[in-house]
């Protein structure tokens, strides 16, 4: 299901109420809501949007388990760490507390920080099966979800819930969850804007190409998948298939 908003403050909205509204159904039905995080610019408006009204107090932060789908192998209090990023939007302005919080380990190399995070999701599922109630994913240019970029070992993984990963055009290392544990959610939501990820998000959508990109990956075992985009981002796609 794709849904298009008129612009990005629209888009902004629609995903600070579904978080909301998800966050309500979970609780009510199962007494937590487990949401794992995307990090990136795009849906920073939304989470400074959840700790205002109305939606702040909409939300039983009591309840609410946060990780995250991808992270930079820097330091949280980094400039790029999306672990801060969200901090400063919303995790410090509402009721939560730090146990509430499980964020990428910083350890002493890409791959032990990709372990540890591992270990951290095993401990805290436990002998349940991985599922988060909500997952949030951007999309990129090259097609890339998470830090699950085009021809990356990560996209082969079919054991790991975590991997480390480098980029050696950005001189960067990254720790990503894998498809196989996004799969598993109840709910996964891609959050695209921008008439930049046009021929991306129609590519994506719509088929093409020799090789599948990493987003085409990402299709929920037993739960559903939707797309909330703005009207810049959905301008390539055929009218009929949105709402």
């Amino acid at each position: 299901m794709v849904s298009v908003y008129d612009d990005s403050e629209g888009l902004s909205r629609g995903v600070a109420r579904l978080f909301a509204e998800q966050a309500r159904q979970a609780v009510e039905e199962r007494g937590r809501f487990l949401v794992l995080l995307s990090g990136g610019a795009t849906p920073l408006p939304a989470y400074e949007l959840l700790a205002q009204e109305p939606l702040r107090s909409q939300v039983p932060w009591q309840s609410v388990q946060f990780f995250w789908g991808d992270e930079r192998w820097v330091p949280p209090d980094d400039p790029d760490s999306n672990q801060g990023m969200a901090r400063r939007a919303f995790l410090d302005l509402v009721p939560v507390d730090e146990e509430q919080l499980h964020p990428v380990p910083y350890a002493a190399s890409p791959r032990a920080s990709a372990l540890a995070y591992e270990s951290v999701l095993r401990g805290f599922f436990d002998t349940e099966p991985p599922r988060f109630d909500l997952v949030l994913l951007g999309l990129g240019e090259d097609g890339h979800t998470a830090s699950l970029f085009p021809g990356s070992p990560a996209l082969e993984e079919g054991n790991r819930w975590v991997c480390e990963v480098f980029r050696s055009d950005q001189e960067l290392h990254r720790v990503t969850v894998t498809a196989q544990l996004v799969n598993q959610a109840a709910l996964v939501a891609f959050v695209v804007a921008g008439r930049e990820k046009a021929a991306i998000l129609s590519r994506v959508l719509e088929g093409g190409g020799r090789e599948p990109l990493p987003a085409q990956l990402i299709s929920p075992r037993s739960g559903k998948l939707v797309w909330l985009v703005d009207r810049p981002a959905s301008r390539l796609l055929d009218q009929k298939d949105l709402r």
